[in-house]
């Protein structure tokens, strides 16, 4: 797992994932030193919430990301689904590859 070493800026909105069953829309933006705000909508947030919660605050915090506002759609992602769609929308939106592409 990649981990970046430096603080990572939100420069835009960054957007992955879809409305499927089983998938998460991750949305994220600015949140200029006002750290991380997230707003969990979910179909399993009964029972679910707080691990999808830890999870996406676990990725940001993996990526060196501080200051954000996060909302996710949730339809029942797994863990990996929703690390790799936190990924994705902080790869968008600060125009750092944030995936491990190549084995050094």
């Amino acid at each position: 797992m990649l981990m970046l070493q430096e603080r990572v800026k939100i420069e835009e909105v960054g957007i992955a994932g879809t409305c499927e069953s089983s998938d998460i829309t991750i949305h994220i933006e600015k949140n200029d030193s006002r750290g991380i705000e997230l707003e969990l909508r979910s179909t399993v947030e009964n029972q679910f919430g707080k691990q999808i919660k830890k999870v996406i605050l676990e990725t940001l915090q993996e990526l060196g990301v501080e200051d954000a506002l996060v909302v996710a759609k949730d339809k029942g992602a797994l863990d990996c689904t929703i690390r790799a769609r936190v990924r994705t929308a902080v790869s968008r939106a600060t125009h750092h590859d944030c995936f491990p592409w190549e084995a050094k």
